[in-house]
């Protein structure tokens, strides 16, 4: 069965056209980088995966479940931190999880939250970008989940940090587990990646094994660029 499978997905707000005919199934156990360039509908299409998006057209399902609860109760997203207030403590938004996420292991949180050192006291106001980015990610795979979605999750973190974290991920999740992971740092999530998809004009243009891309003698980053430079040559 599939982790991931949606058909012929449209999506339009404020009447602009966003996703049009989309149409994508992912294997169980697979990291999937989602590429395309700012706009492309990356982030529209994780939240619609999510089930926090409304209004759509067509079919998604994730392990089989179609309904957006049940979709909820399979994904893992990397949501940020709007919800909760400046004066919260890091402790108090893990309390917060446990309640809502039956699915959340107190004790993997507890092992991300010591790799990333985090400290349970800090408050949320006390944090920097990248601190608040390492706690989203220890919050988003803390949770026992079928599907992560990661949204751009490296942007605030060091050079250093962000390839101990990227080296780490194979070790988060379990085997049986996929995560689509959209990144602008192509070359440093290349080692870990099973296969590639690009959204452009609207849609899932294409979906290519990494080894296929490399067995070719391009890297991953080549080979997406090559479906930008087309544009720039027209």
């Amino acid at each position: 069965m599939t982790v991931l499978s949606i058909k012929n997905l449209n999506y339009s707000k404020h009447r602009k056209l966003i996703l049009q005919g989309v149409c994508l199934d992912l294997e169980p156990g697979k990291i999937v980088a989602l590429l395309g360039a700012n706009g492309a509908g990356k982030t529209t299409l994780m939240r619609i995966i999510s089930g926090q998006a409304k209004h759509w057209h067509g079919q998604v399902l994730v392990n089989g479940k179609q309904k957006d609860e049940e979709r909820k109760a399979c994904v893992s997203f990397t949501d940020q931190l709007s919800g909760f207030s400046n004066g919260m403590k890091i402790a108090q938004i893990a309390d917060f999880y446990e309640q809502v996420f039956p699915d959340f292991d107190r004790e993997e949180y507890r092992k991300l939250q010591q790799f990333m050192n985090l400290s349970p006291d800090a408050r949320l106001r006390e944090l920097s970008r990248g601190m608040k980015e390492k706690l989203i990610i220890s919050l988003t795979f803390a949770r026992q989940v079928p599907l992560y979605l990661l949204d751009e999750p490296f942007s605030g973190i060091d050079v250093m940090a962000r390839k101990r974290i990227i080296n780490s991920i194979l070790l988060w999740k379990n085997e049986q587990a996929t995560i689509l992971l959209s990144d602008h740092f192509v070359n440093e999530i290349a080692s870990v990646l099973d296969e590639v998809v690009i959204v452009k004009n609207q849609t899932v243009l294409v979906k290519q094994g990494a080894d296929d891309i490399r067995a070719k003698g391009q890297s991953i980053e080549q080979y997406y660029e090559g479906f930008y430079q087309e544009d720039e040559n027209d």
